[in-house]
């Protein structure tokens, strides 16, 4: 079956079409036909001869565009001219500038903001530099850092082509938190290496944002730069997918009357973000949980646990499976009350979920495609949810790490503990409020307009109970 269109593959077509009553609709029902989708229909210009549109319709890939504006071309009398596929002019010359917070009109501004001026103030930082907060964008910036090595759905696709995405991220900063951010993408995938030059550029920053740094080396980047840094740092794919599944379960199990302490949880992924979000569920009073990866159920007998070759799988063997189950996910999964995947696509069968218990919930967050289609989930399930925006529930990072950072730089915190993780989770829960809830809106949307300050409030006032108090969130 198909994809269907897509804002991704959104294209507009600049047409000179004849000015006959019909032609628009023949033009429309042709781009239908070949399975196209018109948004949008813009007449830029008109003759009594002729007239000039701007025809916007969504697509399925580039291969599929080129059919439809071929399939264009046979209308009688029309003439093509510029197709523009608009995701690509969305980052022409890229997303972000920098621009100057004062005027430099004159001499006067010029020895101010530079030399001679500028000299007091450095030697007011070197003084004493806790007034770098005070008197420099350090105050406002954080520094997204990656290494290209797990971007998105793409994978190690390099930290070139990783760019776009760390801008996104960037503009995401500023447009939900008004706080300053700069891509750092870095050429090397030595952890030693890494390390090292994130804590060379650090002095610029009240923050670091670690993306799309592939497992396990992520788990250690992290918590060599939490131990030596101090500002703080935050594993999006990490603690920000944790923060907003746990946001997300505990609104679920409010529409279905069950609490955490008491379901049966079963996780599919124990890479970076699985991990994380085993243990905030943990902290947060889940009891029975199971996880499974690619070979089946974690359990203390298990070779690469009795092995030692696998430390994290260790680790979860010890604290997870209180039944010590083994065999397959759909073993695992059978009478659970909870599935939550962050793993791979089409490995949950419907099967699987018509054998959870009543009232189950599923999380089938991979992506671009989830473990289970959602609407064949929801025949079983009684709420669903996914990492996907064009379905309900969408569990999104959007709505953390933005207000996560801003509570974090307003309190001037200095790391990141388990206990802010989970304050963010509780608050951003709250959002959604007893009228809102139901089983097709269990969080809230990202453009919300509560959802950051929320999250930054209640951050920064477990930033205020805890700091001094080193909860590490991978311990």
């Amino acid at each position: 079956m198909p994809a269907a269109p897509s804002i991704a593959n959104s294209v507009t077509v600049r047409l000179v079409l004849p000015a006959r009553p019909t032609a628009v609709s023949e033009m429309t029902s042709l781009i239908e036909k070949a399975g196209g989708v018109v948004t949008g229909l813009d007449v830029t210009g008109s003759g009594h001869a002729r007239m000039r549109v701007d025809l916007t319709m969504l697509t399925r890939d580039v291969d599929h565009a080129d059919e439809i504006v071929a399939v264009m071309r046979t209308v009688e009398g029309v003439e093509i001219g510029k197709v523009s596929d608009r995701t690509f002019l969305m980052h022409l010359g890229g997303k972000l500038t920098v621009e100057s917070k004062v005027p430099i009109r004159t001499r006067d501004d010029l020895s101010l903001i530079y030399t001679p001026g500028v000299a007091r103030v450095c030697m007011a930082i070197a003084d004493n530099p806790a007034d770098a907060r005070r008197l420099t964008i350090k105050r406002n910036t954080v520094a997204v850092v990656t290494d290209g090595t797990a971007v998105l759905g793409l994978g190690d696709i390099g930290p070139l082509a990783a760019l776009p995405v760390m801008e996104g991220k960037a503009a995401l900063f500023k447009r939900f938190a008004d706080i300053d951010a700069f891509p750092i993408c870095l050429d090397t995938t030595d952890v030693d290496e890494i390390i090292r030059t994130v804590k060379a550029i650090a002095p610029g920053f009240a923050g670091i944002n670690l993306e799309d740094i592939s497992a396990p080396r992520c788990f250690e980047v992290e918590a060599r730069l939490r131990e030596e840094l101090d500002i703080p740092v935050f594993h999006d794919d990490q603690h920000g997918t944790a923060i907003v599944a746990l946001a997300a379960l505990r609104n679920a199990l409010r529409v279905v009357g069950k609490r955490l302490e008491d379901v049966r949880l079963v996780m599919s992924g124990a890479g970076a973000a699985g991990t994380a979000i085993l243990k905030l569920m943990l902290h947060a009073g889940a009891r029975h949980v199971v996880v499974a990866d690619v070979d089946g159920v974690v359990h203390r007998d298990r070779a690469d646990v009795l092995s030692g070759d696998h430390p994290n799988h260790a680790w979860i063997a010890e604290h997870t499976n209180p039944d010590d189950i083994s065999g397959s996910l759909a073993d695992a999964v059978r009478g659970a009350d909870v599935f939550l995947g962050v793993s791979a696509p089409n490995i949950l069968s419907e099967e699987a979920v018509a054998s959870m218990a009543p009232g189950s919930v599923v999380f089938a967050m991979a992506n671009p495609v989830p473990e289970i289609d959602p609407e064949i989930a929801a025949r079983h399930a009684a709420v669903v949810a996914t990492g996907r925006s064009d379905f309900a529930n969408q569990i999104n990072n959007v709505l953390v790490f933005p207000g996560v950072f801003r509570g974090l730089i307003d309190a001037a915190s200095s790391h990141v503990t388990m206990e802010v993780l989970l304050a963010a989770a509780d608050a951003l829960a709250g959002v959604v409020t007893e009228e809102e809830l139901n089983a097709t809106y269990i969080i809230p949307s990202v453009f919300h307009p509560d959802v950051t300050s929320t999250v930054a409030d209640a951050v920064r006032r477990a930033v205020e109970g805890v700091e001094g108090v080193h909860d590490d969130p991978d311990a």
